[in-house]
């Protein structure tokens, strides 16, 4: 304790002094990965996103998609999507936001190498500028995801300008349309965006700059939150969050959430897939048995979690009911290394971003599974770093989160089709490709909620990821911020926030 309180005061002393009243401070739970929409793939990512790059579209609360860069869409025909976009925005260096920036961004993230977007509107068979105003996009088949996945990275538009020039260094110095442009970023310390006065909608923002500091201690967040030297913690610990409450100078906001917590496994990328645990379902059966998922819902994240097994949240009308989370089953899971024929202690090697919640849930784990003869081996590591090593496939295992998307395509296409951005431990399958394919391509709920289950069963035993849990948003601030709106998909949005007089 001594030692976080230290590094909370450490951290008090690097804040900038130019900080000023108009400066809207936030805590990121680890530092981002990438600032390229076309490259991203972290959470707190999209959250300085939020803030640097407008979409498309956006999501209100009620999960509805509602325009953002663009004023309307309509179908000219099931595989025809007519974009209507805002005219007078512009870019953070002055270039108009018009048709042309729009098709070049959405070729950039189909054919540009490591994009993390390729899969996710993989749909698009060529983008035709109707007019300056107006964009035409041609699928190779009907995609109900589609839209959907314009809320987010996908949707963002980049100046063809500015990215061009600055080539494979555009991270370093991103440019966007939001209401806030770049300024610095020192890594591990904080990203620094100021107001954009040429923003479209600049009478709803109300702050001159945003700085985002990533604090990975819960603990160094909470003394910092106390302090005020942060306004707003992104992510507040179940744990923390009666402390948050006991303080009459800040509140706490929570928000159903669309993600899921899960253990990945390496099941065919590189060498380290030829492990015992990436090569037998058994296995990978025995330790999802030996793993009781409310205690470690209780233990870990105070009850507030809901124990899950399937990618989407039970609050989805996707929601599989007769795919329930199993108990735990220590006999089942010893017959079943048994029957395996690998010999026990069984290694397990398990990558796990360095915070105090996720290197808790892997201790958890890690004594859960030793009941039934496994050894987890914990290697807690820096969480972009974590990323970077998953696709390199340097793991066997990966205790890893995922923010969620409204549309379920979002939990499941990018982490479980053959070849797809974020399918880190490479799992392959002809039914889930099949299922997940024909789930979007169909426009009919029913017939989609049927593939989904389909490939459910398969996932099920196979398991290249266990499902572990269903989170929930926890957003803890200053009691003087006002105008948060919050929304599942947990995003920091900057537009009508302001600190009250």
């Amino acid at each position: 304790m001594i030692r976080r309180i230290l590094l909370a005061l450490c951290l008090l002393a690097a804040i900038p002094a130019v900080v000023s009243a108009q400066t809207l401070r936030i805590a990121l739970r680890e530092d981002a990965d990438l600032l390229d929409p076309t490259l991203a793939r972290t959470y707190v990512g999209r959250i300085v996103f939020a803030g640097l790059c407008d979409k498309l579209f956006d999501l209100n609360e009620k999960l509805e998609i509602v325009p953002q860069l663009a004023t309307g869409y309509e179908w000219a025909d099931p595989v025809t999507l007519i974009i209507h976009l805002r005219e007078g925005v512009t870019f953070h260096d002055g270039e108009v936001l018009d048709a042309a920036a729009v098709k070049y961004t959405l070729e950039r993230h189909l054919t540009m190498p490591g994009s993390f977007r390729r899969s996710e509107i993989a749909s698009i068979d060529h983008v035709e500028i109707v007019d300056p105003a107006t964009v035409k996009i041609t699928l190779k088949a009907p995609s109900s995801p589609l839209l959907s996945q314009l809320t987010d990275r996908a949707g963002m538009i980049l100046p063809p300008k500015a990215t061009e020039a600055a080539g494979k260094n555009f991270s370093q110095a991103p440019v966007c349309s939001g209401p806030f442009r770049f300024v610095e970023r020192v890594a591990q310390d904080r990203i620094v965006l100021e107001r954009y006065p040429g923003y479209w909608d600049a009478g709803n923002i109300h702050f001159d700059r945003v700085i985002y500091q990533p604090m990975p201690d819960s603990a160094v967040q909470l003394a910092n939150l106390r302090s005020g030297t942060i306004d707003l913690a992104e992510r507040v610990l179940p744990t923390d969050i009666a402390q948050v409450k006991a303080d009459p100078k800040l509140r706490i906001v929570t928000s159903p959430a669309l993600g899921y917590e899960a253990i990945t496994f390496n099941v065919g990328n590189g060498e380290l897939a030829k492990a015992p645990i990436g090569q037998s379902k058994l296995l990978r059966q025995a330790f999802e048995a030996a793993i009781d998922r409310q205690a470690l819902v209780d233990v870990v994240f105070n009850g507030m979690y809901t124990p899950n097994a399937q990618a989407v949240s039970p609050a989805s009308p996707f929601y599989i009911a007769s795919v329930p989370p199993p108990p735990r089953d220590l006999a089942k899971a010893k017959a079943l290394i048994k029957e395996s024929g690998v010999p026990t202690p069984i290694t397990v090697r398990m990558n796990v971003p360095n915070t105090p919640d996720r290197a808790q849930e892997a201790e958890v784990i890690q004594s859960m599974v030793q009941e039934a003869g496994f050894d987890v081996k914990i290697n807690l590591i820096e969480f972009a770093a974590s990323l970077q090593a998953a696709t390199r496939g340097e793991f066997q295992s990966y205790l890893i989160g995922w923010s969620g998307r409204p549309d379920p395509d979002g939990n499941l296409f990018q982490f479980l089709a053959t070849g797809a951005g974020q399918n880190d431990g490479h799992y392959s399958d002809a039914v889930v490709d099949k299922e997940l394919k024909a789930a979007r391509e169909s426009v009919d709920p029913v017939a989609r909620r049927g593939h989904y289950e389909t490939a459910l069963h398969q996932l099920r035993d196979d398991l290249p990821l266990i499902y572990l849990q269903s989170p929930v948003n926890v957003v803890g601030m200053s009691a003087k911020l006002t105008g948060f709106q919050p929304v599942p998909d947990g995003m920091i949005r900057l537009r009508g926030l302001a600190t009250a007089k």
